[in-house]
């Protein structure tokens, strides 16, 4: 497992938005027009979250833009959208408020991101890409294919 500091020259930061999904108080990362081709559209993705590594679909929103709209423990939970959404937490943590800036660093494109507060300071822990093989296997077992 790699380790990387979030102002690592290999690392872009991007400036996102924490919005509402709709008219709830559910959160959502409104992701920059301008990034498209950083997020995978309807991908699941690796996502750390206070250093703990979770599991996030990238969607487009009704607007057309992108958004992470919750943060799951494993790639199951993301791609069904059952488990506990790991983002509300996170962001009272954080006491964020929404229309405030979150920021989104691409650690590794299309694989592996970091969310944290503006005044926030870290370093990841890249995890290993899983072995595609195996992963489109265990992607068939879990649709029942």
């Amino acid at each position: 497992m790699e380790r990387i500091a979030h102002d690592n020259d290999a690392v872009r930061t991007v400036r996102a938005n924490l919005e509402r999904v709709g008219r709830t108080d559910r959160p959502r990362i409104a992701l920059p027009d301008t990034e498209r081709d950083a997020f995978p559209v309807g991908e699941v993705v690796r996502v750390s979250l206070n250093g703990k590594t979770r599991h996030a679909r990238v969607h487009r929103g009704l607007d057309d833009g992108l958004e992470i709209r919750a943060c799951y423990d494993n790639a199951r939970q993301a791609r069904t959208g059952d488990g506990e959404d790991r983002l509300p937490a996170w962001v009272a943590e954080h006491d964020l408020e929404f229309g405030r800036s979150v920021l989104v660093d691409v650690v590794e494109e299309g694989f592996f991101y970091g969310v944290r507060a503006p005044s926030d300071e870290t370093v990841y822990e890249v995890p290993d890409r899983p072995d595609d093989g195996l992963a489109a296997i265990a992607r068939d077992l879990e649709d029942g294919q």
